[in-house]
């Protein structure tokens, strides 16, 4: 499971023209669902994420976490997270899950999101969606499961 989690001041996702999900201050984060994936790597994915202390306080310093600042969450899958570049000009998806996996536990992390109490926003599972944010910093972060050796500069958990 791979989280790209972007610190933002604002975030619209848009499916077929629509709107759908949009956030203040918070954290947008794309979530790419692989074959082998479980809830208990959802679990400690949603933990951290939850957790992390991205968030300046008074002193500019990143101390403060999502709930500190009563930040919401704007999450949309993304399976070409997944995407294999290594052979090749034509990315390959056969790692990502099929949506028959891949929908129920992206709906397991949003509703364990929603379970901590942070206010949730959603795309549309399998939509083809616009996204507009305003970065706030920007602050990126890669957050991934398992033993994935092809992404660098991860947390691995």
């Amino acid at each position: 499971m791979r989280f790209v989690i972007q610190r933002v001041k604002s975030a619209l996702v848009k499916a077929d023209g629509e709107p759908c999900g949009q956030i203040g201050r918070g954290l947008l984060v794309f979530v790419g669902i692989g074959k082998a994936d479980t809830t208990a790597q959802a679990d400690r994915l949603v933990k951290k994420l939850c957790g992390l202390r991205i968030f300046e306080d008074e002193q500019g310093k990143t101390n403060l976490s999502l709930r500190d600042v009563g930040g919401s969450l704007l999450i949309i899958s993304q399976f070409t997270l997944y995407a294999d570049c290594r052979k090749g000009n034509r990315p390959s998806f056969t790692d990502a899950a099929v949506p028959d996996t891949a929908i129920p536990l992206y709906a397991y992390v949003t509703d364990q999101c929603r379970a901590q109490g942070f206010p949730v926003e959603t795309g549309v599972f399998g939509a083809d969606m616009e996204v507009s944010l305003v970065n706030d910093g920007p602050f990126t972060l890669v957050l991934t499961s398992g033993d994935d050796e092809e992404t660098a500069g991860t947390l691995r958990l």
